[in-house]
């Protein structure tokens, strides 16, 4: 499966029907296009193991992706594509003996130091943020903008830009070298989800 392009992480403050949400934001999107980041840390093991199951029937109907934020546990009982790390989380490789190979091993990265570890240590892919302001990446620090992220880039992990994306942002951030770009309230906030999936997108390629 291709690596997913864009990356819908979960806020329950923003939209309560998380599976309604992800079903309308991931139709008829071509296979592998999409992950959804399932990250409610205020959720206890059985709840957000409930929500797990149910978001990753969503997502394989609909061939695509459900990455687990830092819940290694949750994501092997649910069956997820895969798990996202904090920075200073368990090491990727370690993550990935318990998935398998196959599995998406990601890592929140805020540097470039950051990002080389995730590479060092096994990470199939990381994030890169906050590029752009935002009010949930404020406590990471100032914005790092594009050119951290193009310099980011060059080392060689594919990156996901998160910070601030619309979609102006995100074309500029594949423009930098992104393998993808991540989204909140993008796709949680709006009456068109699937809408704005598209927008982060952009417009398709053509050969």
């Amino acid at each position: 499966m291709p690596f997913p392009v864009v990356h819908l992480i979960t806020d329950r403050a923003l939209a309560p029907d998380l599976a309604g949400r992800a079903a309308a934001a991931l139709a008829g999107l071509p296979p592998g296009t999409a992950a959804i980041h399932l990250r409610e840390k205020d959720l206890g093991g059985r709840d957000l193991l409930a929500l797990a199951r149910t978001l990753a029937a969503v997502c394989h109907a609909h061939r695509q992706v459900l990455l687990v934020n830092d819940r290694l546990d949750v994501a092997v009982a649910a069956g997820a594509d895969g798990v996202h790390l904090p920075a200073a989380g368990l090491p990727p490789a370690d993550a990935r003996r318990l998935l398998g190979p196959g599995a998406l091993v990601g890592v929140s990265c805020h540097s470039a130091a950051d990002v080389s570890r995730a590479l060092a240590g096994g990470a199939s892919y990381a994030t890169f943020s906050p590029i752009h302001d935002t009010p949930s990446k404020r406590p990471y620090g100032p914005p790092l903008g594009v050119a951290a992220l193009r310099d980011a880039v060059r080392l060689g992990l594919p990156l996901v830009a998160l910070g601030g994306i619309d979609a102006p942002r995100a074309a500029e951030a594949r423009a930098a070298g992104a393998a993808g770009v991540a989204a909140i309230r993008a796709w949680l906030v709006g009456g068109d989800p699937a809408g704005a999936v598209r927008a982060l997108l952009g417009p398709p390629s053509h050969p």
